[in-house]
């Protein structure tokens, strides 16, 4: 590629975000020392909005870098504005197909032979073109098949001059990131030369493809022992770090459900292992596939299997993007799911410090308000009935906490984004083979069984849970009075029908709740218990029914404080 062209693609890019920048100062800044504050904020979505079209423009022109760039900036909810997110959120991955004789003078370069060495057939129409390279479907000659096991395979080839763009992309970037350290209101919100670099960092791996394939090869390593996951062999000698040769394992796509289901395949059981899997990802290998659209996943159906075998497998392909959980963020995210899955909002709250993703100014009291809501609210919902909530409720619950939902004091590693974005497809694609998918009820198993985990077998740690489950027990009749006090005192600043109704009912309630509370504590821990001491798993179980009974006897009147 030529100079002159980079050059000007450099100055294409730099020029656009300065114009945002200086945009950004002209409204945000400048505006609001003359007294026109107002005018900015009302005007302020209108224009983030005509700032994301204008760059999706420039993404889908210049292709490169750019659209990768477009789809980092659509998953950073945690730093942009939502109007350019959404905007952002459906720049696909698509452009015009380089032509083969280009693609074919890389992949032969790479392999330092012709392909009629290796291939019998070779498509010269690809399969799939995005903006860092291609997909050709081929065939391999009758010896390599032999040799490998597989003749029908997929080559991934990147276009020619593509670690140019990269090199000269990210030099505009770095500079644009640059520009915004010197500039406060950015700088002390956002990191934006760390995003950078965690972009350029995830954008080079991808152009690996020789660390593509080892991802394949991990990722099929974990799995192993799973007969129902499927993940394409590595045809090694045919590969290099700018072509990958994969066996070729189309199926059925994920998202076409009329196929799935006339090959016979439950399809509420396909969203069953899809999840299950990346849990098993997340919090057991530690390392997930970050790319689960519908065009990586198939099903794939096996009428033949042996008995005792899955009469259909399913299938990951394209390993270009992972993610890998660090030992902090994972344990992190294992308090996380425990939170969820037992509806405690300060253990979520605990969880997000461990993940060090809260800003040092984040009100944490206000993020548990928000979550104990939420948890209300929305716990146990299906994804269907938490589409079909209200929106004017949502927009009630925003206000409720306008100062957390405007400023959001969280700012992502890119792994969390990854699994974020990953999480956010999977549900939708769960959703789709699915229509009564809940994602509860399959964390909730996942999260008592880390529980259990967390515990051990040990009669020494269940009775240490138990204990804290009793001094939390102890400990409500206070908060209630704390609670109830701030309300009288008209501190309590969370104003909604739903809590105000739970101000008025808790002191009725709290007695039992209390009890209630202590009944499942020893039920719990003497079921856990009697694995390994099933005298005292006994005596626990029995000492259940003491609170249980005092807890559904009749209520006396409470006495005046």
């Amino acid at each position: 590629m030529k100079a002159s062209a980079l050059r000007a693609r450099y100055w294409r890019i730099v020029l656009f975000f300065a114009r945002v920048t200086a945009g950004f100062i002209w409204w945000e800044v400048v505006l609001g020392r003359l007294g026109l504050r107002r005018l900015s904020n009302r005007t302020r979505s209108a224009r983030n909005r005509r700032t994301a079209v204008r760059f999706r423009a420039l993404a889908i022109s210049m292709g490169g870098l750019m659209i990768k760039v477009g789809q980092f900036m659509s998953a950073r909810l945690d730093v942009l504005p939502p109007e350019i997110t959404a905007e952002l959120s459906g720049l696909q991955d698509e452009v015009p197909a380089e032509k083969f004789a280009a693609i074919r003078d890389v992949a032969a370069g790479q392999m330092s032979l012709p392909l009629t060495e290796h291939f019998a057939w070779f498509d010269t129409e690809p399969l799939a073109a995005a903006s860092l390279g291609q997909v050709h479907r081929a065939r391999l000659n009758d010896a390599d098949a032999a040799e490998l096991g597989f003749g029908d395979v997929v080559v991934k080839v990147q276009r020619p001059h593509i670690q140019q763009v990269i090199e000269v992309d990210l030099a505009a970037l770095r500079r644009v990131g640059g520009w915004l350290t010197r500039y406060r209101p950015v700088s002390d919100r956002v990191d934006v030369p760390a995003l950078v670099e965690e972009f350029a960092a995830t954008t080079l791996a991808e152009v690996d493809y020789l660390a593509e394939a080892a991802n394949a090869e991990t990722f099929a390593a974990n799995f192993a022992d799973d007969p129902r996951i499927e993940v394409p062999r590595v045809a090694w000698e045919l590969t290099a770090r700018r072509v990958l040769t994969l066996e070729d394992v189309s199926a059925i796509k994920v998202s076409d459900y009329d196929a799935i289901t006339a090959a016979g395949i439950d399809r509420a059981e396909v969203a069953k292992v899809l999840a299950d899997t990346y849990l098993q990802q997340i919090f057991t290998d530690a390392f997930f596939h970050a790319d689960p659209h519908p065009g990586n996943l198939f099903v794939h159906p096996r009428p033949d299997a042996p008995p005792g075998a899955p009469r259909w497998t399913l299938t990951f392909i394209d390993f270009g993007m992972v993610g890998h959980m660090p030992d902090r963020l994972r344990e992190g995210l294992r308090e996380a799911l425990i939170a969820v899955g037992t509806q405690d909002s300060a253990r979520l709250v605990a969880s997000m410090k461990t993940m060090d993703v809260l800003l040092p100014r984040a009100d944490l009291k206000l993020i548990e308000r928000a979550t104990v809501q939420v948890f209300d609210r929305f716990g146990g919902m299906s994804m269907d009935e938490l589409r079909g909530i209200d929106p004017e409720e949502m927009t009630r619950f925003g206000l409720q906490f306008r100062d957390l939902m405007v400023d959001l004091p969280f700012q992502l590693p890119d792994n969390l984004l990854m699994l974020g974005r990953s999480i956010g497809i999977l549900s939708g694609i769960c959703t789709g083979l699915d229509p009564d998918f809940n994602i509860w009820s399959t964390i909730s198993p996942y999260a008592a069984k880390l529980v259990a985990e967390e515990g051990g077998t040990t009669t020494k740690a269940v009775l240490a849970e138990v204990g804290k489950l009793a001094r939390i027990a102890l400990a409500l009749p206070g908060r209630a009075d704390r609670v109830l006090a701030m309300a009288e005192r008209g501190e309590l600043t969370v104003q909604t029908p739903v809590l105000n109704l739970r101000v008025r009912t808790l002191e009725r309630t709290l007695n039992r709740t209390n009890r209630l509370l202590v009944f499942a504590a020893l039920l719990i821990a003497g079921a856990i218990v009697m694995a390994t001491d099933i005298t005292l798993g006994r005596w626990l179980m029995v000492g259940s029914i003491v609170p249980l009974l005092w807890a559904m006897a009749p209520r006396r009147r409470a006495h005046s404080r």
